[in-house]
């Protein structure tokens, strides 16, 4: 099947889809310029990771969180949605798909417009202080500053993003489960999902009887197990195009 044909074909899928969802990870925002964790130019390449792993956090916040700024907040402050996070907020917008479940932490998809997003990985919008709990929206903390600290108890804020040996955010897992479960056209798209439990989603959305629809710059360890329709290619060309045949 060509290319244009595959477009076509998942345009319709979603058309007629009863409760569709997408899967997103970092092959969606790369072309807004935040490279992937893993792979040839992959953040963890270039850097150790060991500045987000949580024993490390506690022991020693200020060399963490140097880096932290430097990785994250530095690079993704710049960070814009790109014409595939606009498609999937139109779609969600017009009832094409009901939810977004993501690995990213960027908030490119909020940006964007879309309301129903589960952020599997956590999020770099909101800090949460290591002591009292307390949460902090971005734009109330100050980063010239490190370690920044809480306003009510001085303890130390850590960014919402689940560093290696902290477990997935109960509520968002809880959430991304049962979206899959009530999938019955799943759209993955710019991730090979190599990490659990993040990996499992969608296979159990096929489990369930969801057509699995996968948009990747390259085959993946989903493309000959559960996807239905594989069309390769950027994000934003692909579901730019989609979104046409969806008169958005």
């Amino acid at each position: 099947m060509l290319k244009l044909e595959k477009i076509e074909k998942a345009a319709e899928l979603i058309r007629t889809a009863k409760y569709a969802v997408a899967f997103t990870g970092a092959g969606i925002s790369v072309e807004s310029g935040i490279p992937p964790f893993r792979g040839a130019n992959g953040l963890w390449n270039k850097h150790d990771p060991i500045f987000v792993e949580i024993e490390y956090f506690h022991k020693k916040p200020l060399e963490s969180w140097k880096k932290i700024k430097h990785v994250f907040y530095d690079m993704f402050d710049q960070a814009q949605p790109n014409p595939a996070h606009i498609a999937l907020a139109k779609m969600e917008k017009r009832g094409f798909i009901e939810s977004i479940i993501t690995q990213n932490i960027d908030n490119l998809h909020q940006k964007a417009g879309s309301k129903y997003v589960y952020e599997l990985h956590g999020t770099s919008r909101t800090l949460s202080c290591i002591e009292c709990s307390t949460e902090y929206e971005l734009n109330f903390v100050d980063l010239n500053f490190l370690p920044p600290t809480c306003y009510i108890c001085k303890g130390i804020l850590k960014p919402d993003i689940v560093f290696f040996n902290e477990k997935i955010p109960a509520f968002a897992l809880k959430r991304s489960t049962e979206e899959s479960l009530k999938a019955d056209v799943f759209i993955i798209i710019g991730t090979n999902a190599e990490v659990l439990p993040a990996a499992d989603i969608p296979v159990k959305a096929k489990e369930n009887g969801a057509i699995i629809i996968e948009i990747n710059i390259q085959e993946s360890h989903f493309t000959d197990t559960i996807t239905d329709v594989f069309i390769k290619g950027k994000a934003s060309e692909i579901m730019e195009k989609i979104a046409t045949y969806l008169y958005l």
